[in-house]
């Protein structure tokens, strides 16, 4: 059964898209941390981080900074945090939350944003790729 961020990288499920190649995918968070949270995903569905090929690992870490930058940009914050979890869907993704305090790293105080909001930022964090 294909995963959540399969569907959403197949267009089955909507997103706040902000960036996207070939090979990986970054939106929005819909249930963030804190304001801007973003998942950077590989399009290849693959439950466990260190099962990618060395390659394409790269190529996350890579497309993971990238959309770290532009999202530093966007959203005032004190740095960008980065964590990769991956038990609460089977499908590798890298977490990246503007911090302002480590709380914001504890998945247990979230924000919430509407719909024109999250397009919103989703637009400025893209323009700053």
């Amino acid at each position: 059964m294909a995963s959540i961020f399969t569907k959403i990288i197949n267009g089955e499920i909507p997103c706040y898209k902000v960036a996207e190649d070939d090979n990986f995918i970054a939106f929005l968070d819909v249930n963030p941390n804190a304001k801007g949270h973003t998942l950077c995903v590989p399009k290849q569905e693959i439950n466990k981080i260190f099962d990618m090929e060395e390659e394409h690992y790269l190529g996350l870490m890579k497309f993971s900074r990238k959309v770290a930058k532009a999202l530093e940009k966007s959203v005032e914050c004190k740095r960008i945090g980065v964590a990769v979890v991956g038990l609460e869907v089977p499908h590798v993704h890298v977490h990246l939350i503007p911090l302002q305090d480590m709380d914001d790293m504890r998945f247990e105080r979230k924000t919430s944003l509407t719909p024109e909001e999250f397009e919103s930022l989703a637009k400025t964090i893209n323009s700053n790729l």
